[in-house]
């Protein structure tokens, strides 16, 4: 899985050659969740609601970078680490 940031248990992936509109995944746990980068609206799956507000708060912080992910994804280009919530 293309990790891009790991706190509090929760690990944060954006996939290669994923659909639009651009998003990441979320797991914590045996939990799993998609949310669209511009948005933050969940596509898909949820998180215990604890998780669920530590992925938006880190998500809100990270747009830029996420996206810049997601476009290297696209392209099937090494990812770059995100920062982790703390």
């Amino acid at each position: 899985m293309p990790e891009v940031s790991r706190f509090y248990g929760i690990i944060v992936a954006i996939f290669f050659n994923e659909h639009n509109p651009p998003h990441f995944h979320a797991r914590y746990g045996s939990s799993k969740i998609a949310i669209e980068i511009n948005s933050l609206k969940v596509l898909e799956g949820n998180l215990p609601p604890r998780a669920l507000g530590l992925v938006m708060e880190w998500a809100s912080l990270h747009k830029a970078e996420l996206m810049s992910d997601w476009d290297l994804a696209r392209d099937n280009k090494q990812l770059q680490k995100i920062e982790p919530l703390t």
